[in-house]
């Protein structure tokens, strides 16, 4: 496993987030941990005092950054592996910070 590993902080009552975070192969190369904001409210409301908004998507850190709402589905995107036809589909548009940005608020 890599030494850098990927949380991934969401809001698990959101359809889209729950089954997203689930769908992409980010464990084949990566140590992820899921936070499922709804069960870890100080570590939602640390971050909200940081300025994340996680009604407005879901939040992504890795190594030293951090990732919120398109950006965040953007970094899952272009760590996540290519085995599968949803991965490669998920690339394909998300591996773009622009399409991200246009696509992710859908």
């Amino acid at each position: 496993m890599p030494e850098t590993p990927i949380r991934i902080v969401y809001d698990g009552d959101c359809p889209f987030c729950s089954r997203y975070v689930r769908l992409l192969r980010l464990r084949e190369n990566f140590t992820v941990e899921l936070v499922n904001a709804r069960d870890a409210p100080d570590r939602a409301s640390a971050l909200a005092a940081r300025g994340f908004d996680l009604d407005e998507g879901m939040l992504v850190e890795h190594g030293d950054a951090v990732y919120h709402g398109a950006d965040a589905v953007w970094i899952l995107a272009s760590l996540s592996s290519r085995a599968t036809l949803w991965n490669r589909f998920n690339a394909a548009i998300f591996r773009s910070r622009r399409l991200s940005a246009l696509f992710y608020p859908l």
